[in-house]
């Protein structure tokens, strides 16, 4: 089954694959569909978080590009699934968040993760959800965050749509851009593992920084002496 799923995932960030697909099993409005699950699930389920959101979007641009997908349609669908599954997170974490955060560790679901994505939720409030958008892990779990910590809808819907706008809008255009350009296309490999790693980056050093602050020995505080009289 994880052969299944890995190479599935593959097939999700290889133009020539996912037009494959798209054209063979998963034509029309399935096409669309297939889209709007992958963004979804990442977005709004917990155990969605190893899909490939940057590097698949990227991918999802390249085949626009080569006119095998409608951009704006493109946009439209996944714009909708992303938003949709943030609300969809938003009141998984308001309804049964307690019981999230006691559940045990399984194979896609890691609680590591969901305590990190608190810790960067707690730093940078609500605009952590518009910077979560191009960080993966935390897009998955910081919509969650935001229902346990019972942020107002209106609120939290204003930054979604802003970040999942945002998201969409700059990386399958930088596909629909870039794919064309034959150095890419010889690379693509090498520039969906770029995206991948520009990506982590942020999610690795706010990581090393939470474990610095925690090996770091509280400083003694000693109480003020009293001026003698």
């Amino acid at each position: 089954m994880i052969e299944a799923l890995i190479d599935f995932l593959r097939t999700l960030t290889t133009p020539e694959r996912l037009i494959k697909l798209l054209t063979t099993v998963f034509t029309g409005w399935l096409g669309y569909a297939l889209l709007f699950g992958v963004v979804f699930a990442e977005t709004g389920l917990l155990t969605g978080f190893f899909l490939p959101g940057d590097s698949f979007l990227f991918t999802v641009g390249v085949v626009a590009g080569a006119g095998r997908l409608d951009l704006a349609w493109v946009w439209a669908v996944l714009m909708t699934a992303g938003i949709l599954g943030d609300s969809t997170g938003y009141w998984l974490g308001r309804r049964t968040g307690p019981v999230i955060f006691r559940r045990p560790d399984s194979r896609f679901f890691k609680r590591e993760h969901l305590i990190r994505s608190q810790q960067f939720y707690e730093r940078y409030g609500g605009r952590t959800i518009i910077i979560a958008k191009f960080l993966p892990i935390l897009r998955t779990f910081v919509p969650f965050l935001a229902g346990v910590s019972r942020m107002r809808y209106p609120r939290f819907l204003l930054f979604s749509v802003s970040g999942v706008v945002g998201w969409v809008a700059t990386i399958t255009t930088l596909g629909y851009t870039l794919g064309g350009v034959p150095f890419v296309r010889r690379h693509f490999d090498k520039v969906i593992l770029t995206i991948i790693l520009l990506s982590l980056i942020p999610v690795i050093s706010e990581s090393l920084r939470a474990r610095k602050r925690a090996a770091s020995p509280e400083p003694v505080r000693t109480a003020p002496r009293e001026e003698a009289s």
